[in-house]
């Protein structure tokens, strides 16, 4: 039993009577047919109230009855007057209420309705000759396939609450008013007495209206001239064509130009499994509790991690906990820096010299505010988040706070000063390169450092100063640092206590003085001292090989001699790979024909270092040996 009786084009209706009341049976080939009756302008007939019940037009005998009730009672009258052939099980699509899951039952009633047409060619034009563009850009075939396929738009909705159409009744004469403002008086009977339609706007299209509507129109206020319209909209891409594009024909319709020039798509959070979070489900996550738990930044910090314009991602505990591993390294470091601050008076760039380290770690802050500034830009905040966490993590946590600490443990007053004037200025800079990732633990911070004012929400963007580029002096640093890693992997490796320092030797270089207190201090070690030749050295070594050069280490009663000839081949088979790979390169034609002189200059150069490392290993098992 349907909820409604639509005639449409057939030759002929079947009638039955079942005792008081007659009822309709449309031909079977097709029941359901809304628009072809519509369209021959034949009546439409409700047999079903609003509240699901059955009225007059079903028949006395089934009137009042609930939907699920007169099911019931027609099929057992159809068994009855002989007319049921059989009852069958088949699939169909049913309409069911998301929230409570009753069968949605189809009705026709009388709606408010856009013409979209119009309205759709000149937003359709606005994204094709980029006055409003998608990123990424793929996003935009989404909204043509909307946009030129769109039909006319329902805007009314029996709800509760919402923005009321705004069309007015005479309650005499029944004559309709569409006014902004209630009518005074009925143009046909002058009656004065007027009913509001109680139908309300489609979300969407109050929400539409957002980009203008909030900003006083359509009154020509400051905040309308200044605001709209506007550059840039985040949003999902579910909802492109429910709001963005109504907001982009609202727009262009109602202000004579788009709201936005540009629209950044981005995707959805999903729980662990990658499934869409939802009541259904149980698979909501609270961001409250997460906040409660781990911090509202630690939270923001893991969403943005590893992503990419328009793709979704998933919620997983784990990597809110990093994230809030990572704030705990901030603070952290932050605190340390600012203790050692107490009682000293800081320098201005220029009035001191800076030290390697110094040089070191500020031509790595000028590449990280190209690179976050630069990946900002074109939207890639995930790119912008790692390169910030691999930044403070490891070079300013790992590296350069830890290469301050001599300067501020053992160094004098002026050492003191100019190390930490550094470190507040990289400090700085970072907390504000990390701002609008980390909005509050970057904002506390900031309130405690030296000189500032206000909120860091005001001040200025770092931008790149090219006088601390240090290009040779980081490139020459660099080798210190390899030189420290690598001390440290042999130690590891050999598992040498912490406690336990070692000596080392260069073979044919030195190490500044400077230099030299980094490594004894990050590396352990004693004492350095230059050789020209391994042949100089009476004690066995482990020897290792880098950008800096090669170093010896004596063995002493430090390391298993075996495990270090393990180590040593299997550093061995890895350059001979490398070797295997360089010459089957360079002995091919296509590439040595096909690519640049500089590429093939380069990978020549490497194939000499290779070889030159290999002989060194074999020598050094030798010597073990």
């Amino acid at each position: 039993m349907t909820d409604r009786r639509i005639p449409v084009v057939a030759d002929e209706y079947v009638e039955k009577d079942f005792g008081s009341g007659a009822v309709k049976i449309t031909p079977a080939h097709d029941p359901n047919d809304f628009e072809v009756g519509l369209r021959h302008n034949l009546p439409v007939i409700r047999i079903m109230n609003d509240d699901g019940s059955l009225n007059e037009n079903a028949g006395a005998k089934y009137c009042g009855l609930s939907r699920e009730e007169a099911r019931t009672k027609i099929v057992a009258d159809l068994q009855c007057g002989g007319f049921m052939v059989k009852i069958e099980d088949y699939k169909h699509n049913v309409g069911q209420c998301y929230r409570c899951h009753s069968t949605v039952e189809p009705i026709v009633s009388k709606q408010w309705f856009v013409k979209m047409t119009p309205l759709a060619k000149p937003a359709i034009d606005a994204v094709r000759k980029k006055k409003t563009e998608f990123i990424p850009s793929r996003f935009s075939k989404i909204y043509y396939n909307w946009m030129e396929n769109v039909k006319d738009w329902c805007i009314s909705r029996q709800l509760w609450w919402g923005h009321r159409i705004p069309a007015y009744y005479c309650e005499k004469c029944g004559h309709m008013i569409v006014s902004a403002a209630k009518p005074d008086v009925c143009p046909c009977c002058s009656n004065n007495s007027f009913k509001q339609d109680e139908d309300v706007l489609d979300t969407w299209f109050s929400s539409a209206l957002w980009p203008f509507s909030t900003l006083g129109y359509p009154d020509k206020t400051a905040d309308l001239n200044y605001f709209y319209p506007n550059s840039i909209l985040v949003t999902a891409y579910d909802i492109i064509f429910f709001w963005v594009a109504r907001m982009i024909f609202s727009g262009i319709e109602h202000m004579g130009e788009v709201p936005f020039s540009e629209v950044l798509i981005h995707g959805i959070v999903r729980d662990k499994d990658g499934r869409k979070m939802s009541k259904s489900l149980g698979n909501g996550i609270d961001p409250l509790e997460v906040i409660d738990n781990y911090g509202a930044d630690s939270l923001r910090f893991s969403l943005v991690q590893g992503i990419a314009p328009g793709s979704d991602t998933r919620y997983i505990n784990e990597k809110t906990e990093s994230a809030r591993n990572f704030m705990n390294k901030i603070w952290n470091a932050s605190r340390f820096v600012l203790m050692n601050c107490e009682g000293v008076k800081l320098k201005e760039f220029g009035t001191f010299k800076l030290s390697h380290a110094d040089k070191w770690i500020l031509s790595q802050l000028n590449d990280l505010i190209k690179e976050v500034t630069l990946n900002l830009n074109k939207y890639e905040l995930g790119i912008a988040a790692a390169k910030l966490y691999d930044f403070v993590w490891s070079q300013f946590c790992d590296w350069y706070i830890e290469l301050c600490k001599p300067a501020l443990y053992d160094g004098n007053v002026e050492q003191k000063a100019s190390t930490l004037s550094v470190l507040i200025y990289v400090l700085e800079t970072v907390l504000k390169l990390m701002h609008p990732f980390v909005p509050f633990v970057t904002e506390e911070i900031y309130r405690y450092l030296p000189k500032s004012k206000g909120s860091i929400s005001l001040a200025k963007w770092p931008i790149v100063n090219k006088k601390l580029a240090y290009r040779k002096d980081r490139a020459a640093f660099d080798k210190v640092t390899d030189l420290i890693r690598s001390i440290r992997n042999i130690r590891s490796e050999m598992n040498v206590a912490p406690s336990k320092k070692v000596d080392i030797y260069t073979i044919g270089f030195d190490i500044a003085n400077a230099d030299g207190v980094y490594v004894s201090r990050l590396a352990g070690v004693t004492s350095i001292k230059r050789v020209e030749s391994k042949s100089d050295i009476a004690d066995k070594t482990v020897t290792v090989i880098g950008a800096f050069g090669e170093i010896a280490i004596p063995l002493g009663e430090l390391v298993d001699l075996e495990k270090e000839k393990i180590r040593l081949k299997q550093e061995l088979d890895n350059v001979a790979k490398e070797i295997n790979r360089s010459k089957g390169l360079l002995a091919n034609e296509g590439f040595v024909a096909k690519a640049p002189k500089q590429l093939i200059d380069k990978e020549r150069a490497k194939l000499e270092t290779y070889l030159d490392r290999e002989n060194k290993l074999k020598a050094q098992i030798g010597e073990l040996e």
